[in-house]
């Protein structure tokens, strides 16, 4: 661009607000490059947080003129990312764009005086950009450690090493311990078997077993106050909550990530269903928002969906609870008969397994929420 041209109208893409208490994020990866034409809503970048990873899509249609922001950068919330010309603006000049390979104008020739420009080119470049940084962190550690079988050693993703601190500071910041038990779940089989296709129909999601164990957890709490609690970090004090806003573990491509459920503890079988099938769908999608990633009272993780008997799951903090449940599976079961001897019978059988924060949950509390919801799931006195 000359000085006596003029550049058409343009306007800055910020960072947008990720939610309460995001300050900040983390660039991952550019989806669109300067030249390149986009629409509205249309995802221009992908961004990493604490919380979550998602798209930030463009806020109107136009072309983009420049990257201010590079991956692999840490961009405050209001930042600038990208100059773009909305669309009717009229043509672009792209002579001083960082991803152009050479030099356009006087300005961009690489000097003794004027070095600036040939970082700007390699930091645009997503090859060089994602990867040198890599390269260089890891190549002592290659050098020195590589086995014979050709291991390799990359960088873990913004997400995995969130998680990676979380679970680390969860164990060293509460006494964690987990009980099991394990409940006859044959008359809820056979309700949800007789009712599946009817509510599938009715509400266009499919009927699993997590609504019921959820609704039997959160009854459960009601009782059992305690599993629904949080400790002070200084051991001094505990908060009982009121409403039970659940997390639900969703395994997702990028990592585990738990959504909550507001005011689950208002909502029947069905609501249940609807609301765990959403928040899952939405999260492994990518399109579940931060502050739905926030502010959980007590988690439920299916480990049975990938076949588990039953695990020892790590408590969510400042949460006190976290139930596990178990696989679903036919077993041979001695039952009394009635006449003070048994009988053999195949029953379908589930693990129970609770982690409890020892701080503020004794292991008889456990013992006697377990039992609570077991309970609940082996009558199946569910309105569904």
């Amino acid at each position: 661009m000359t000085l006596g041209e003029r550049r058409p109208m343009s306007t800055h893409v910020t960072m947008p607000a990720l939610g309460e208490n995001v300050t900040e994020a983390f660039i991952t990866r550019w989806l669109k490059r300067a030249g390149d034409t986009v629409a509205a809503d249309e995802p221009l970048l992908e961004v990493a947080t604490d919380k979550v990873d998602t798209e930030v899509p463009a806020p109107f249609a136009g072309t983009i003129h420049e990257l201010l922001a590079k991956e692999n950068d840490t961009v405050a919330v209001g930042e600038p990312l990208a100059i773009v010309e909305p669309a009717g603006a009229g043509p672009a000049s792209h002579s001083d764009a960082p991803p152009a390979p050479e030099p356009v104008t006087p300005p961009a020739v690489p000097t003794v005086t004027e070095p600036a420009p040939a970082p700007a080119v390699t930091a645009t470049a997503p090859a060089v950009t994602a990867t040198a940084p890599a390269v260089t962190a890891t190549a002592p550690a290659v050098t020195a450690t590589a086995p014979a079988d050709d291991a390799r050693v990359e960088k873990m993703s913004r997400l995995r090493q969130t998680i990676a601190t979380r679970m680390v500071a969860s164990l060293q910041g509460s006494a964690q311990l987990t009980t099991v038990l394990e409940a006859d779940v044959t008359t809820l089989a056979r309700l949800r078997a007789r009712t599946k296709d009817a509510f599938e129909a009715r509400t266009g999601t499919r009927l699993s077993f997590l609504p019921f164990f959820a609704k039997g957890a959160i009854e459960a709490l009601r009782e059992h106050p305690m599993l629904n609690a949080s400790v002070s970090d200084d051991n001094t004090t505990a908060t009982y909550h009121s409403a039970c806003h659940l997390g639900i573990a969703v395994d997702t491509p990028r990592g585990l990530m738990v959504p909550v459920i507001r005011d689950a503890d208002r909502l029947d079988v069905e609501g249940l269903a609807v609301a765990i099938a959403d928040v899952a769908g939405r999260t492994r999608d990518g399109r579940i928002s931060p502050d739905e990633l926030a502010g959980g009272t007590f988690t439920i993780t299916n480990t049975g969906s990938r076949g588990a008997l039953f695990d020892t799951p790590i408590l969510n903090p400042p949460q006190t609870g976290i139930l596990g449940t178990g696989a679903i599976v036919e077993r041979v079961v001695p039952r009394p008969d009635g006449t003070g001897g048994h009988t053999i019978a195949v029953r379908s059988m589930a693990y129970l397994s609770v982690s409890y924060d020892h701080r503020l949950v004794d292991g008889a509390d456990a013992a006697r929420f377990l039992s609570t919801i077991k309970n609940h799931i082996e009558r199946a006195d569910f309105s569904i």
